[in-house]
């Protein structure tokens, strides 16, 4: 049981690094802040978001941050393991933020699929 605590104290740890350091990461918190405002504001004007529709924002977030994560990870031990700049070094770098691209734009798409109809809704209707 304690290894397994000590795991949570070392993701943890590599959340905070993520934060402190990577500006990247830090911009999709404040677009999971911004969305979760939008969500949650829009209850105020009517437009409740289901359960189901907030299980899907969550997934795309969750996606993003993840492959976010995974990239910098993968930029880290490229850097370590080949710190001389290298054209195979590069492409392995620009797949693993294509990546977090590709999970980026689908969040926006979700993001735009679920939460537009209702801003549109709530701004037109009251």
């Amino acid at each position: 049981m304690k290894k397994f605590l000590q795991s949570f104290k070392y993701a943890r740890n590599g959340a905070k690094i993520l934060a402190k350091s990577e500006r990247n990461f830090r911009i999709l918190l404040v677009c999971l802040a911004v969305t979760l405002i939008v969500g949650f504001g829009l209850d105020y004007y009517g437009q409740h978001l289901t359960r189901f529709e907030w299980a899907i924002i969550w997934g795309a977030i969750g996606l993003t941050l993840v492959s976010e994560a995974l990239n910098t990870a993968i930029e880290k031990l490229v850097d370590l393991l080949h710190p001389e700049q290298h054209p195979k070094a590069g492409e392995i770098k620009d797949m693993a933020a294509a990546a977090t691209m590709i999970a980026s734009v689908i969040a926006i798409i979700i993001g735009c699929y679920i939460l537009l109809p209702r801003i549109t809704a709530a701004i037109f209707l009251n």
